[in-house]
């Protein structure tokens, strides 16, 4: 029962980081559409951080597949597959040539990875209130 609740809170932790990796993606983007980054420092930016969200996503979608947490890992199974895609075709970096083309296309990716990071970190957050609660109970009801 405790390493249930030791687990939750370890995907609470991935799951604000990647909450925040992709909202600095966004935020950096949009600064680039305001022109207030040139497109070296934004691409170098997002760049930077693109392949640790890629292993922490990886690491948390494994995770729930290793733990039996069927519905979590069927919910984050499609955007690590694509995060896979995306590496295999060597098209998850940034070019800064042509960055301003792809900005609306990536803007829409980022934001609909936003979503779905919100999304999982409301069941996340669910299950980890659960667990502490449960786990509470069980304390109050030996005393």
């Amino acid at each position: 029962m405790a390493w249930d609740l030791i687990f939750w809170v370890v995907c609470f932790f991935i799951n604000i980081a990647l909450l925040a990796s992709s909202f600095f993606q966004l935020l950096s983007l949009s600064d680039l559409e305001a022109d207030h980054l040139n497109p070296f420092e934004a691409s170098t930016r997002i760049n930077s951080i693109v392949l640790p969200e890629f292993l922490l996503q990886g690491f948390l979608c494994i995770s729930f597949l290793l733990t039996w947490h069927w519905f979590m890992f069927l919910f984050t199974l499609p955007i690590a597959a694509y995060h896979l895609m995306l590496y295999l075709n060597r098209k998850h970096l940034l070019d800064v040539t042509e960055i301003f083309r792809d900005l609306n296309t990536e803007k829409k990716y980022r934001f609909i990875k936003l979503a779905v990071y919100l999304l999982l970190f409301t069941v996340v957050l669910f299950r980890l209130f659960r667990n502490l609660s449960n786990i509470l109970f069980l304390i109050h009801s030996y005393i």
